[in-house]
């Protein structure tokens, strides 16, 4: 594995912070290998303080354009750095872990590609992230997110590990997965945890995923989650399945998971 700073420049001229990249970051539990890119902000170079951090699945469409699966990126580094530099949120550190040919199965809980995924993250990076970088490790300040299968799986990680994840942020979500079968598992474990963030959304032309958004949205208030307190369901007008949309209101998670005034 190899890493160095790398310095994120806009076209006028901007620092919207710096990155280090891991090639092949070996999984014991997944037995392969994956590429890992880490985000930080404008600050962290200059600091000594210790940062929240937001890992994200399919990493390689968060940043770059060249390297995303529609050559459209989320341009995450440059909402938060809005976002910060506007004080509206607080500074964190962003862990941007690619896909592999096994995605589906690896960004699905049920699967034992998923929990040995959960394993690779909790048990593999998490701890690397901790003991290389000035990160905030507790529960409080380590979030999930993800997008599709990217957002199932973030689902399923912060609901099934709180004293790992107390924030998610999962768009566009698929839900409808083995015949829904994460409805059952909120069921048979219902849990309010009132000091959480959950974000949730879906695009009103996403016509196969809106009505799973509309259920999971109302089990949860039915379990005792309250809106936008711990808990967010936004519907995007004209909102399509997307790296484009979901770049688009990417600022809506980040300002509910890491808002200021919140």
């Amino acid at each position: 594995m190899t890493a160095a700073y790398n310095k994120f420049i806009t076209d006028r001229d901007e620092i919207i912070g710096y990155t280090q990249y891991y090639h092949e970051f070996y999984s014991v539990y997944l037995k392969n290998e994956r590429d890992i890119i880490i985000w930080f902000p404008p600050s962290y170079l200059e600091s000594h303080k210790e940062y929240p951090v937001l890992y994200m699945h399919d990493g390689q469409n968060l940043f770059n354009p060249h390297t995303s699966y529609i050559g459209y990126d989320w341009k995450i580094d440059e909402t938060a750095t809005v976002l910060m530099e506007k004080n509206l949120i607080e500074e964190f550190i962003i862990v941007g872990i690619y896909n592999t040919k096994d995605r589906l199965e690896e960004y699905n809980f049920f699967t034992q590609n998923g929990k040995n995924y959960a394993n690779f993250i909790i048990k593999e990076l998490k701890p690397y992230i901790d003991e290389k970088y000035r990160t905030l490790t507790g529960k409080n300040n380590t979030a999930i997110m993800g997008s599709s299968m990217g957002g199932l799986i973030s689902f399923q990680l912060y609901w099934n590990f709180p004293g790992v994840f107390n924030k998610a942020g999962c768009l566009s979500n698929s839900f409808w997965v083995d015949n829904g079968a994460v409805f059952e598992m909120v069921k048979s474990n219902p849990k309010i945890r009132k000091n959480s963030k959950l974000y949730i959304d879906c695009g009103t032309l996403e016509t196969e995923l809106i009505d799973d958004y509309k259920k999971m949205c109302e089990l949860l208030k039915d379990i005792g989650y309250e809106e936008e307190k711990n808990l967010k369901c936004f519907l995007q007008e004209g909102g399509r399945h997307s790296e484009y949309d979901w770049a688009n209101r990417v600022h809506i998670p980040l300002e509910f998971l890491f808002g200021r005034n919140r």
